[in-house]
């Protein structure tokens, strides 16, 4: 069914579709390939913007998931010079584990010393790694975003830290089915100006960070942890509320969670707008090797498999106004609240649908395999 997909992504892709798809869905890639494909990756613009953020000690950018501006300070020239944005475009463009700069930037983010200087650039960044621990059970802290970056570029299995992580992580998920509404686990505080549901800091709750961490992990694999994820993404679905909204009060102060699953997910379709990591969130559920129980995935795969069987491209097509702030055609540079990019330029014709399609094809890999 998918030889028509693959068929125009080897034709009209650019070189990190080509490049994933050969090595990680097909399997079929030379030596020769690999290193071709790898070295038009690295003259990429994005790769060689990145490059120059890339500082002597191996962090890259400045902070992670940070301000771009303090009191006028412009602190990015651009979005990549965020640690989280120069992590993700090294994961999404799947760069080895071997090269420099993955390997440097790992070792960056394991040295306290380097990261008490990284995150010492601006005033609010000093407390904010103090506290680094805080709002670990629910991926809503610091060391959770730094764990789940060096996961991401696949050193999440080598490390005692990120093992005992994966743990937490996975109690997150377990704590959700032990509740019947997020009612139950979260607190009323009504201030003078404003008020708030919350969950204190210690509480276990999965958000996109942990479902990363799990994501690109192996270490915490087994059939009854892996049918326990299954289970409760499943009851996310039947039991949270579109409506639903929560805090995490950590010091006294209520902090936004970071994608904390207190709504349901959506399952994929090609008329549904395209919004904040809609797809990505879809894709690590998959990754985590639960595609065959969980319904949205399920349903995910059925609208996917009947839009390719047209013609084995994949396209989306509504628009809707309110949205189109986050509509992937819009997604410049890769950050925590957008769909992947892997195409280098959407002004090229068939660019948008290559990202689509090879999305698909990646998507039915890991749920069905092909």
């Amino acid at each position: 069914m998918l030889s028509k997909s693959i068929d125009f992504l080897l034709e009209y892709a650019g070189p990190v579709i080509k490049y994933r798809l050969k090595k990680e869905i097909l399997k079929d890639i030379t030596k020769t390939e690999e290193e071709n494909l790898l070295g038009q990756i690295y003259q990429m613009p994005y790769f060689k913007l990145l490059e120059t953020y890339v500082k002597p000690d191996g962090y890259i950018g400045n902070g992670m998931h940070s301000w771009d501006n303090w009191r006028g300070q412009k602190l990015h020239e651009t979005p990549l010079q965020d640690g989280e944005a120069a992590a993700r475009l090294l994961s999404y463009y799947s760069i080895p584990k071997t090269h420099p700069f993955v390997s440097g930037y790992v070792q960056a983010m394991r040295d306290e010393e380097i990261l008490r200087k990284e995150f010492s650039y601006i005033p609010p960044e000093i407390p904010r790694f103090e506290n680094r621990f805080i709002g670990l059970n629910s991926g809503n802290s610091l060391m959770a975003l730094i764990y789940t970056m060096q996961a991401m570029l696949g050193y999440g299995d080598d490390y005692e830290d990120l093992k005992e992580f994966q743990q937490i992580s996975l109690k997150g998920f377990q704590r959700v089915l032990d509740i019947s509404s997020l009612d139950e686990i979260i607190t009323f505080h009504e201030g003078a100006k404003r008020s708030y549901h919350y969950i204190d800091a210690n509480e276990y709750f999965p958000d996109v960070y942990t479902l990363g961490m799990l994501a690109y992990t192996q270490s915490w694999r087994a059939e009854n942890t892996v049918k326990m994820l299954g289970d409760s993404l499943n009851h996310i679905n039947a039991v949270m509320k579109p409506e639903n909204s929560m805090y995490i009060r950590i010091k006294g102060k209520y902090i936004a969670p970071c994608g904390a699953f207190i709504h349901p997910f959506r399952p994929f379709h090609p008329d549904a707008p395209d919004s904040i990591f809609y797809r990505r969130a879809l894709t690590e559920i998959a990754m985590l090797g639960v595609g065959n129980s969980v319904d949205v995935i399920k349903e995910s795969v059925s609208n996917i498999e009947e839009e390719l069987e047209k013609d084995g491209i994949l396209r989306m097509y509504s628009v809707i106004p309110k949205d189109k702030c986050y509509r992937a055609q819009k997604i410049g540079f890769p950050s925590a609240y957008t769909d992947v990019r892997l195409e280098a330029d959407y002004k090229i014709e068939k660019a948008w649908l290559c990202d689509l399609t090879f999305w698909a094809v990646q998507f039915l890999y890991l749920v069905k395999g092909i």
